[in-house]
């Protein structure tokens, strides 16, 4: 429907029992659902296709901070009347991009709008950045006569989108809508995920030093980087410090007991691989011969181990561990290394350097 059509049914819009809340049992009936939709204490909620502004009202008496948005000039002017003597505020402007600030709301609010509109699922992605973090969408649908959005369509859309989905049939109130109604009616609040603090994997490598050469080992049946050349490496685990981390795994992958004394920081690398997540590197240094010797303890991972020149590395090798080596031999000791997402895992020789050395202090007490 187009603006003049909904002006154009503006002046009769609250003639219908469950628009314009006029049966004092009708509009009990909406306020006491309202109440258990929208949050216990006063809020921020953004009303999408207000319409006349009836439900707009009920959740301005019970104390929130209510904006309602209107394609329609002529519902606004309807609505801002309505709302008058409260602090809402009424804007004209379309439900698919309405003319309000992203993550400042509580709620965002729309009855009967979802249905109308052509691409319903591309507005409940739009929707979802308009609550704050933790904030949710009440969603009141339904199908009449055949026209419609089933609740099945709409749950599957929120998945995406929504930590969890309430699911409330509507069909049976009779005095929600003034009558009884044998049709599909409900309502959706979709609670959307609250903010989490960012979080990121911490890797540890060991830069075995022989005198000038460098102990590499070649990934093989991991699903990542197989074929190419890294130091001994792994995750930090849960309640591990990075030493520990380090000596663990030079323990599980190349059979050397490291003590705390045998390892020196080389650097701190902070990395994002192609079209991934950010990590943190920190490689350390150990001398030939600390802990044992070397050997392949997990071939089922890695293909051999060999020697190289720090100065002459092979180009053969995971990117982001040719950067800290590199950086390492260059005298770095922070590094950033970002990778775009059409960036291949592997070193290219010929390719950009991703990689951002940060000056350190050398300031003494």
């Amino acid at each position: 429907m187009t603006t003049d059509d909904w002006d154009s049914l503006a002046d009769t819009f609250d003639q219908e029992p469950d628009h314009g809340l006029l049966d004092p049992v009708v509009r009990a009936a909406w306020a006491r659902r309202m109440a258990g939709w929208l949050p216990g204490e006063p809020g921020r909620v953004l009303d999408l296709g207000c319409g006349t502004g009836s439900l707009a009202l009920l959740a301005a008496e019970a104390g929130h901070r209510v904006t309602a948005v209107d394609r329609s000039p002529r519902m606004a002017a309807l609505a801002r009347a309505k709302l008058a003597g409260t602090d809402a505020g009424v804007l004209v402007g379309d439900a698919t991009g309405p003319p309000v600030a992203r993550q400042a709301f509580d709620v965002v609010l729309a009855r009967h709008v979802l249905w109308a509109l052509p691409d319903p699922e591309a507005a409940l992605r739009g929707w979802a950045s308009l609550p704050r973090p933790g904030g949710r969408l009440v969603l009141i649908e339904g199908v009449r006569s055949g026209a419609g959005l089933p609740a099945a369509r709409l749950v599957a859309a929120l998945g995406p989108l929504a930590e969890r989905v309430h699911h409330e049939r509507l069909s049976a109130d009779p005095a929600l809508w003034g009558r009884a109604v044998d049709d599909e009616r409900y309502v959706l609040v979709a609670r959307l995920a609250p903010a989490r603090r960012h979080t990121e994997v911490v890797d540890v490598h060991l830069i075995v030093r022989r005198g000038d050469e460098v102990l590499l080992a070649r990934r093989a049946g991991t699903g990542y980087g197989d074929g190419l050349l890294n130091a001994p490496s792994g995750h930090v685990e849960s309640g591990e410090d990075v030493r520990a981390a380090m000596i663990r795994e030079a323990a599980e992958e190349i059979g050397i007991s490291l003590a705390p004394g045998d390892l020196r920081v080389a650097l701190v690398m902070q990395h994002r691989g192609p079209a991934g997540a950010p990590r943190v590197g920190w490689f350390f240094e150990a001398e030939y011969g600390a802990g044992g010797v070397p050997v392949n303890r997990e071939p089922h991972k890695c293909s051999g181990l060999s020697w190289h020149p720090l100065s002459a590395l092979p180009d053969d090798m995971i990117a982001y561990c040719r950067a800290g080596f590199d950086a390492y031999r260059t005298g770095e000791r922070f590094v950033i290394h970002w990778h775009e997402d059409g960036d291949p895992i592997a070193h290219l020789p010929a390719g950009p350097d991703r990689s951002v050395p940060l000056p350190a202090t050398d300031r003494r007490p």
